[in-house]
């Protein structure tokens, strides 16, 4: 699997990076060009593996909100009488350890699931929560995606639709709300962000949002351009996230410490900002993509933000790929 042209990432950092606080052995080294050729249709199936044993971990925060980590991206869960409600799907492969953690959080069926975007590690449980019970309810681009095969370039990897049951049955345009469990739930599309498909999903009376990957919390994000994101659609997420929040927001991210706040989403946002103009300035001056990561523009961010699996090279060259 490529990035963006660059370094090789490692099957184990990815794994980890679509698996959460998932556990998984050390595979050891970076990818030869020739080892990523062969892994690249098996990249899914290694995440799969990976996410079949990863052990969910519960953060609950207030009036019956939750959040599940370690299956793909963090999942939020609303309960009460009128069912449980999700935010996000996770790793299909992660169904005992996610029907156990949900059982944890009370007997009220599925009844509900939103997906935030159309990625796999967000969508691939749709198929297995509908035949639970859960009507699926997504933007309009993220239907559209998961009904056909959609290629991303940064990983090398082609994904099929998802089956009937998985594919979102509502769909809304810019803005849908639902009144659950004496909860009022805003949707709201972003536009060009981390993909042409995501949402944020907040939870009035607890002041709590699901911001998903337009906020990675303390790594580096992965900017999907082959469907429609954009570093500068990413800022300008980050600018509606910090607009629509409080110091008392609790702020769910997609990635990363699954229970975050407004401090660090405003961190995340000065390093966006700081990272593209950087990126902007060198390559304005001519620099190529290689000289530009040679310059090291995310050096005063690397010890905080580069220790994962989007390292400092991978995230420059995305950057450099939007400016």
């Amino acid at each position: 699997m490529k990035q963006s042209g660059g370094k090789l990432l490692s099957r184990r950092g990815f794994c980890l990076c679509c698996v959460g606080g998932g556990t998984l052995a050390a595979t050891g080294g970076w990818l030869t060009p020739r080892q990523a050729f062969a892994e690249a249709r098996g990249l899914v199936s290694l995440i799969k593996d990976s996410a079949a044993v990863s052990p969910i971990v519960t953060h609950r925060l207030r009036n019956n909100i939750s959040v599940l980590e370690g299956s793909g991206g963090n999942v939020a869960v609303l309960t009460g009488p009128d069912g449980k409600v999700l935010v996000d799907a996770g790793i299909g492969v992660s169904r005992p350890q996610v029907t156990r953690a949900l059982a944890d959080l009370g007997a009220d069926p599925i009844t509900h699931l939103i997906n935030t975007h159309w990625h796999f590690d967000h969508t691939d449980g749709n198929a297995w929560l509908n035949s639970a019970g859960a009507k699926i309810i997504a933007q309009e681009n993220t239907r559209k995606h998961l009904r056909e095969v959609q290629r991303v370039e940064d990983w090398d990897y082609n994904f099929l639709p998802l089956p009937p049951g998985g594919i979102p049955s509502e769909i809304f345009a810019k803005e849908h709300a639902l009144k659950l469990n004496g909860a009022s739930i805003a949707m709201k599309y972003y536009g060009s962000a981390h993909t042409d498909s995501d949402i944020s999903v907040t939870f009035a009376e607890a002041d709590v949002v699901h911001v998903a990957d337009t906020f990675w919390n303390g790594i580096y994000p992965f900017i999907d351009y082959s469907t429609g994101g954009s570093i500068d659609g990413m800022i300008a997420a980050s600018d509606a996230n910090l607009a629509a929040t409080t110091d008392n927001t609790i702020i769910i991210p997609g990635h990363g410490k699954a229970v975050s706040n407004k401090a660090e989403l405003r961190e995340f946002r000065e390093m966006l900002v700081t990272v593209r103009d950087n990126v902007a300035a060198l390559k304005k001056q001519g620099r190529s993509r290689d000289e530009t990561v040679a310059a090291k523009p995310t050096a005063a961010f690397d010890a905080k933000f580069g220790q994962f699996v989007i390292d400092p090279g991978f995230f420059t060259r995305l950057v450099y790929e939007g400016v």
